[in-house]
């Protein structure tokens, strides 16, 4: 029986999401920290010259490059689950406008739209005594 190995796109995604916790963490910034550190105090053993001055530069320039990437992979991770989570409790919950699952996919200006609404409720409920009353885009109609 043939082993199911993981794609190219899920090795990615799985270095990705370790990397990405791994450069969050107090250890990566203490390792970072202490890169800093040495190459300042590195700078009289080199005259402070242009190639000192250009491995820091160029060192954090391709980190930071690569890092851009990853960094939005797991981005795009994360904000892919948050939508699907949030959709579900759109969809389970009676009293929701089914109108905001998928709302991402809308126009900046049809959301404007829907933001518009909100705000009005925000603002007639400071006016009501009770703030618990429920209201959804439907009612809209």
């Amino acid at each position: 029986m043939k082993k199911d190995t993981p794609s190219k796109n899920d090795r990615f995604e799985n270095f990705s999401t370790i990397v990405t916790r791994g450069a969050g963490s107090t250890v990566a910034f203490g390792i970072a920290c202490g890169l800093v550190i040495i190459w300042a105090a590195s700078g009289p053993l080199f005259d402070y010259s242009q190639n000192w001055q250009l491995v820091i530069s160029t060192g954090t320039t391709i980190v930071t490059f690569l890092m851009v990437f990853i960094i939005q992979k797991a981005q795009n991770k994360d904000s892919l689950a948050i939508h699907l989570k949030l959709n579900e409790l759109v969809a389970s919950h009676e009293l929701s406008s089914n109108k905001l699952v998928d709302i991402e996919d809308m126009t900046e200006d049809e959301m404007r739209v829907v933001e518009k609404y909100y705000k009005r409720i925000r603002e007639s409920s400071k006016k009501e005594k009770d703030s618990h009353s429920s209201h959804s885009l439907d009612e809209n109609k």
